[in-house]
């Protein structure tokens, strides 16, 4: 597959494409024309990556209850969130990454709510077989994913980008929460952040709502 197709995979324009994977605009330009070939390895590397930044776009809809699917623990029943996300990976499986909200409870940068009823993972489809478990993507890079607690989760920048992604179906609370908790914690910068070009004016937004979370 060329690199203009799988551009075209994503909806991308070329300063996007390139935007989102640090490749120089000319150096785009240049393979789409022709004028020169990349190299066999980074073409693999980009089809391999592109897929995954494919597949883990999929959620569109929350799950629905299922009377003949299994619960998950109530985090009404834990004190702290790190200790009802173990007994959710007790359930799930050691290699399931929280994303979302979950990865924001990982890095401490949401508390989480009594009544937490969805599960944001990256993992095998076998996990839905627990209700209140969405999906993400049955993959992910293992440089967005941290361990930490004993606990996988994806690092700020991809938990971000994840809940612009998803942001239609999703309550914002927490991605706002936490962003306000870095832009302060951050001597008050945005420093270290970054998000795919797609985002980019919508972070710009949240940002915003986020610098003024503690002041309302």
């Amino acid at each position: 597959m060329s690199i203009r197709e799988l551009r075209r995979q994503l909806g991308d324009t070329q300063s996007e494409f390139s935007a989102r994977y640090g490749i120089p605009f000319r150096t785009v330009q240049n393979w789409e024309a022709g004028v020169r070939k990349p190299p066999e390895y980074i073409l693999e590397l980009l089809e391999h990556r592109i897929q995954e930044d494919l597949v883990n776009r999929r959620t569109a809809v929350l799950p629905a209850y299922d009377p003949n699917k299994k619960n998950l623990p109530s985090r009404r029943d834990f004190v702290g969130a790190v200790a009802w996300l173990k007994a959710v990976q007790e359930c799930l499986g050691e290699d399931v990454v929280f994303g979302l909200d979950e990865a924001l409870m990982c890095q401490g940068g949401f508390g989480g709510r009594s009544d937490e009823y969805i599960v944001w993972v990256y993992g095998d489809d076998t996990v839905a077989r627990f209700n209140g478990v969405a999906i993400l993507g049955n993959h992910i890079s293992p440089y967005s994913v941290i361990t930490k607690n004993g606990l996988k989760f994806t690092d700020f920048n991809r938990t971000l980008s994840d809940a612009l992604a998803n942001e239609p179906i999703l309550d914002m609370q927490g991605i706002t929460e936490a962003v306000s908790k870095y832009y302060y914690s951050n001597g008050e910068s945005f420093s270290g952040i970054s998000v795919a070009p797609e985002y980019q004016d919508r972070f710009e937004e949240l940002a915003n709502e986020a610098m003024e979370y503690y002041d309302n």
